[in-house]
């Protein structure tokens, strides 16, 4: 199928594993094939850019990922932190706005300012919307947002015969991301890793084998491409 003619998937998300299989295989320090991940960041930003995907959501740091050793833990925080200060310009200059989803609280406080800097700065931006989900997961933002309901109901702002499907999806991380159309999982792992339980109810799945550090704008595109031969049923026929 020529890249053409493809139909682009408006939302799409990726879980960008491999990182430290692709660093073992090479015997290097798992810390570089993190770093070498970065590179593989930049690259699919820029081919969704150019794709015309609307929202694209990475899957940077789980709530679980605290569970990994303290020194891997502190070089993503700084890493992280260094990705963004070296790259957000070009970003911006290319019209895409950048926002974080997930909880703030237990991240170091210069990543976090770092996070609001960089959503203030390209906020008016009207390109690709790219979600950093950073400290995440998805039964947290489901409490996260049930807890904001049930306080909204205690206050009397909304009814509880009010509460449907729609309206609690206004409670979640970004309530203009509620469906995604396309979820990539690289490395070869066949589960969705507590990532966007709500919002990919009817998302197609893919799964590569290319570790992160590896995948570039041709693996976007074959993602896409099996997604052109997906026959989207919604539960119906």
């Amino acid at each position: 199928m020529a890249e053409r003619s493809l139909e682009i998937p408006p939302k799409v998300a990726i879980i960008m594993d491999g990182n430290g299989r692709w660093a073992t295989s090479r015997g290097l320090p798992r810390t570089e094939g993190h770093r070498a991940g970065g590179d593989s960041v930049v690259a699919v930003i820029d081919a969704a850019v150019e794709l015309g995907i609307e929202v694209l959501t990475l899957y940077a740091f789980s709530t679980e990922n605290w569970k990994r050793p303290p020194d891997e833990v502190r070089f993503l925080m700084n890493f992280n932190e260094e990705l963004l200060d070296t790259r957000v310009r070009g970003f911006h200059t290319r019209n895409v706005k950048i926002c974080f989803i997930g909880r703030r609280r237990p991240l170091p406080g210069s990543l976090r300012k770092k996070a609001k800097e960089i959503e203030e700065l390209t906020r008016r931006n009207t390109g690709l919307k790219v979600n950093v989900a950073y400290n995440y997961g998805g039964r947290a933002e489901i409490a996260d947002a049930a807890r904001e309901l049930a306080r909204d109901v205690s206050k009397g702002k909304l009814k509880p015969s009010s509460v449907n499907e729609k309206l609690f999806g206004r409670y979640l991380y970004d309530p203009e991301a509620l469906d995604y159309d396309l979820l990539i999982r690289t490395a070869g792992e066949m589960r969705i890793s507590n990532f966007l339980l709500w919002e990919l109810a009817y998302a197609e799945f893919y799964v590569t084998p290319v570790l992160w550090p590896d995948f570039r704008r041709e693996h976007l595109v074959e993602a896409i491409e099996e997604y052109n031969r997906r026959v989207r049923k919604y539960g119906g026929l």
